[in-house]
């Protein structure tokens, strides 16, 4: 294992509502922790110049002349089958999507490519690819230090039977597009251009609702015509609408906040790295969404409520639209509770991406995001009689014990270090 660097949060002041002027550009190396007290607590925006990845092997094999390097990507990646998205036939809310060989996804590429991205050919756009959980021996990128108390990664690199990781590679040619979304789970995401320029669109949280139709739905497309008929869209007002138009150059990494719409286009032919991501600093919005998620779908079949296991089967509708139901989202956070316990007790270390180590002010700083948290799933989960299908004996509150028992502990400690 290389030499571990420490991570360790030691201030977060907290300021929701201030939003910035603009999306910072951040052109030297700042601290980790002037990063965790301005981006991520505060849940801002800000883009890291190309020098935090210029040192990985992809921006270095995967691109040749300024454009990707198809031979390269074929040699080491030809035999993969990948998901690709047709960008030009929507389904539902997003986009089409298939599988097929990476070596037949470059052969479209490159040929789109020869004839000059002729509008009569398909607009293909490779997305969501598992690579680095495909091909864990080829060097790729380091993950950045900002980026590291990830626990979405923590949880499901420690969990290989799931077969899941948010880790991603996305690859297509100038002109392909992601529509207007969230990220899962309401995670934070990053994305590193290793080759290309994108454009972003970024909407701060609650802006989105202008763009909702009378139905409540979502728009498809930011910046479609269609939104200027207020018979359907009665919020819209590109006047009011606070909004971020950011270009992202080659090397550049891109922060996304917690909750903040985008939408999104490849300039030119790119390639990008893109991590979603949870922590301490937006564990609560997290749940926040999944508290919502389900009374949606609680209202939905609100008529059924007679049923028998009516609470069981809410339960596996909401892992079907959210992606995780209570029981998940209980074990995640028990995973990482117990991790953070462990460490602090035995006094060993957590270790992310095999490089970094969470501190003690760090770790702290995780049990009591995570305390917060686990109080008020215990009280909506009893409200709401799901508590026995999240846990079945009473592990939820067993781990709060252990969390506050550890936290006041340590607290009458530091009071005694410091009198």
């Amino acid at each position: 294992m290389s030499t571990l660097v420490e991570i360790n949060s030691i201030s977060y002041p907290i300021d929701e509502d201030c939003l910035p002027g603009m999306v910072e550009r951040i052109d030297t190396t700042v601290t980790y922790d002037d990063f965790f007290s301005e981006h991520l607590i505060r849940n801002r925006p800000c883009i890291l110049g190309s020098y935090a990845t210029e040192n990985w092997p992809c921006r270095r094999e995967w691109v040749s002349d300024g454009a990707p390097n198809f031979e390269m990507l074929r040699t080491l990646f030809g035999c993969s089958i990948v998901p690709v998205a047709d960008c030009n036939r929507k389904f539902y809310n997003s986009q089409f999507k298939n599988d097929m060989s990476m070596e037949s996804y470059l052969e479209y590429w490159v040929d789109y490519k020869r004839n000059c991205y002729v509008k009569t050919m398909p607009l293909l756009y490779l997305k969501d690819w598992h690579c680095a959980r495909n091909f864990p021996n080829v060097p790729i990128y380091e993950v950045p230090q900002y980026f590291v108390s990830d626990w979405l990664n923590e949880y499901y690199i420690a969990h290989p039977k799931l077969d899941d990781d948010y880790m991603f590679v996305y690859m297509g040619p100038k002109e392909t597009w992601t529509p207007l979304h969230a990220d899962v789970f309401t995670s934070y995401s990053w994305s590193a251009n290793i080759v290309g320029r994108k454009r972003w669109l970024l909407f701060p949280p609650h802006e989105e609702d202008h763009f909702r139709d009378i139905y409540g739905q979502l728009a498809y497309n930011a910046v479609s015509e269609e939104l200027n008929d207020h018979t359907k869209y009665k919020m819209y007002d590109s006047k009011k609408l606070k909004c971020f138009d950011v270009i992202q150059e080659v090397g550049e990494i891109i922060f996304v906040p917690s909750g903040w719409h985008h939408q999104v286009w490849n300039l030119e032919d790119t390639i990008s790295i893109n991590h979603n991501w949870i922590n301490g600093c937006n564990i609560s919005n997290v749940w926040y969404a999944l508290k919502k998620e389900l009374r949606s779908v609680m209202k939905e079949v609100d008529d059924c409520k007679d049923m028998k296991n009516w609470n069981e089967h809410c339960q596996l509708m909401l892992k079907s639209s959210y992606g995780m139901d209570y029981k998940q989202f209980f074990e995640f956070i028990s995973f990482i509770a117990k991790n953070r316990l462990h460490a602090m007790i035995k006094k060993d270390q957590v270790v992310s991406f095999n490089k970094y180590h969470f501190g003690r002010n760090h770790c702290l700083f995780d049990l009591r995001a995570l305390k917060t948290v686990l109080d008020d799933v215990i009280i909506d989960a009893q409200d709401l009689s799901v508590y026995n299908l999240m846990c079945k004996n009473d592990e939820a509150r067993v781990l709060l014990k252990n969390i506050t028992s550890f936290l006041e502990s340590s607290c009458d400690i530091e009071n005694v270090i410091y009198s």
